[in-house]
């Protein structure tokens, strides 16, 4: 299942609850196993993978527990750079006075005929 904005939330902790009981079994892992090595119960561990709520704190463990903790920068990156934070900063320096690109009154010699002399 692709997971985007519009995926909701509860389809997204059984999304990710079936892939973590899957890579657990890839890896030969009971449940007991994988629940010992994270230093988890049982029960939460069968509550994660049946898709019921759960805590950052326990997925940490069980990401660590698998050898998969380098995933968890992927998941919010240290640094981020939007192509939209970009193209907005562009153009603020663009447009910032003293660049040459933004229209400054002291240097304007344009005439519009409603100046008052």
């Amino acid at each position: 299942m692709k997971i985007t904005k519009l995926t909701p939330d509860n389809h997204i902790l059984s999304e990710f609850g079936q892939r973590l009981a899957k890579i657990r079994k890839q890896q030969g892992l009971s449940q007991t196993a994988l629940a010992e090595q994270a230093g988890l119960g049982v029960a939460t561990l069968r509550r994660i993978e049946s898709g019921t709520d759960s805590q950052l704190g326990s997925w940490i463990k069980l990401l660590k527990a698998l050898d998969m903790g380098s995933t968890l920068d992927t998941i919010l990156p240290e640094q981020f750079n939007s192509p939209m934070t970009e193209t907005l900063r562009e153009r603020q320096a663009k447009y910032k006075p003293g660049s040459g690109t933004a229209r400054n009154k002291s240097t304007d010699t344009s005439v519009w005929g409603d100046e008052q002399t």
